[in-house]
């Protein structure tokens, strides 16, 4: 086990779940939330939790998660959506697989009514297959993740926006990485609503990001 680890949140009005996230972490996993411009005072609460926060003002899902390992400074990272849907103590079996893989990604099975919508498990679906007819053995273009810092930093992932985690599998698998997949349950939010799977305007958005990585 590589501890400490920092855990990336990437935020964008979270008050609501953030706390139960930051609570739920395990020893040795330390809260680092980006504030993404939360306007429900979700930077002030990460604060009172225990949590280190930065802010981006660029605002995207990988611009928020690109800051995030930028100012991580641990030797393994982890990525967590931080709205309650992604139980945190799936990370240390997640970290521990590392020594036999370059990244590690949670495949998501849901867990509860309403968790992940047909229209985003759709979406999902199509773009993970695209990905395996490339080469890159996965299921899921999942918003958990562990691996090591600089190797990620290393990747030059560019997408800002919905695509970042559609490109870090592709230039991951361009580069031989070794890929590692594992169940982890999947629940509906603790608050507010998706800005992704919470509309098919946003699923809509999110497949345009990665369709563009893909061309």
């Amino acid at each position: 086990m590589r501890l400490p680890v920092d855990v990336v949140l990437p935020c964008l009005d979270e008050a609501q779940a953030l706390p139960g996230v930051i609570r739920a972490l395990p020893p040795g996993f330390r809260a680092l939330v980006v504030d993404n411009g939360s306007r429900d005072g979700t930077p002030e609460i990460a604060l009172a939790h225990g949590a280190r926060v930065v802010h981006e003002a660029r605002r995207g899902y990988g611009a928020a998660v690109h800051a995030g390992l930028e100012a991580a400074t641990s030797d393994v990272v982890a990525f967590l959506d931080a709205d309650g849907s992604l139980d945190p103590a799936e990370l240390p079996g997640m970290v521990g697989l590392l020594d036999g893989a370059d990244l590690v990604a949670g495949r998501r099975r849901p867990q509860g009514r309403g968790a992940w919508p047909w229209h985003a498990r759709a979406g999902n679906a199509a773009i993970s297959a695209l990905l395996r007819r490339r080469g890159v053995a996965v299921h899921d273009i999942a918003p958990v993740r562990v691996a090591r810092r600089t190797a990620l930093l290393d990747l030059g992932v560019t997408d800002r926006a919905f695509g970042y985690p559609l490109e870090l599998l592709v230039r991951a698998g361009a580069a031989g990485w070794r890929i590692t997949e594992v169940d982890v349950g999947y629940r509906p939010r603790t608050g507010g609503r998706s800005k992704v799977s919470g509309s098919v305007r946003g699923t809509v958005r999110a497949a345009r990001d990665m369709a563009g990585v893909l061309r």
